[in-house]
């Protein structure tokens, strides 16, 4: 999947956002950049493996890039969508330590969250697209956000780190809060209250993203399921 040529959208693809002025279809912009993104996942954690060997949870997440890659290309190829070109694999800097990398996995799913609330804003008439999409952001909320953040935590047993302490008590501020949004019960005044918080820095922006991830998360588990239904694009946990 290497390649020396350019995609003619490459600012677009690497922003992970739809520009609505750009001359290129938006429904096109979503899927390209979706399996844009599942690419860069993929490439990294590759990566990742060659340098430090069969390291979880990288492991089993590799696995389920592939299917989230699979999943995407169908939807390309029903709209008739061109698939970006991997130009990845020879452009990646890989951490030098495992304990970089699991950071670099926390970051990184927390982008990939945020980037799917952009994305699902342009799905609307577009069922099947929309679908797929509400599936892959709950897997990287629900399975690979988790891994790598329990990752990180294991990596600092024998030596326990202020800022990472303080760090993971405010994403475990978040995750509260992120729970009581999806269920209704949240009051204006517990939402200011995380967001003015000093270490809200550790998190970042991206990862607002994950708040209407939960939310997406409860539509999609409160969505009618075929039984005995299989497809590529069914997002299988990893």
């Amino acid at each position: 999947m290497q390649t020396t040529e350019k995609n003619f959208d490459a600012v677009v693809l690497e922003k992970f956002r739809v520009d609505e002025n750009f001359d290129e279809p938006i429904i096109n912009q979503v899927l390209r950049i979706a399996i844009y993104n599942e690419l860069q996942a993929y490439e990294t954690y590759t990566k990742v493996i060659e340098k430090f060997g069969e390291t979880q949870p990288f492991v089993n997440i590799i696995e389920a890039e592939k299917r989230h890659y699979l999943a995407l290309s169908h939807l390309l190829e029903k709209y008739n969508v061109p698939l970006p070109l991997n130009d990845y694999s020879n452009n990646i800097q890989i951490p030098n330590t495992r304990q970089e990398c699991f950071e670099l996995g926390v970051a990184s799913e927390i982008e990939n969250i945020a980037m799917y609330d952009n994305l699902l804003l342009y799905t609307n008439g577009y069922s099947d697209i929309q679908d797929v999409l509400f599936k892959l952001q709950a897997a990287s909320y629900n399975n690979h956000l988790e891994a790598f953040r329990q990752a990180v935590q294991q990596s600092y047993t024998q030596k326990e780190s202020p800022s990472l302490h303080a760090a993971q008590e405010q994403l475990n501020e978040f995750q509260e809060m992120a729970s009581k949004i999806s269920s209704g019960d949240i009051s204006q005044q517990e939402v200011m209250k995380l967001l003015n918080s000093a270490n809200f820095s550790f998190i970042g922006g991206a990862l607002l993203g994950a708040v209407s991830g939960a939310i997406m998360n409860e539509m999609f588990k409160s969505k009618p399921t075929q039984e005995n239904e299989k497809n590529p694009q069914e997002e299988i946990k990893s």
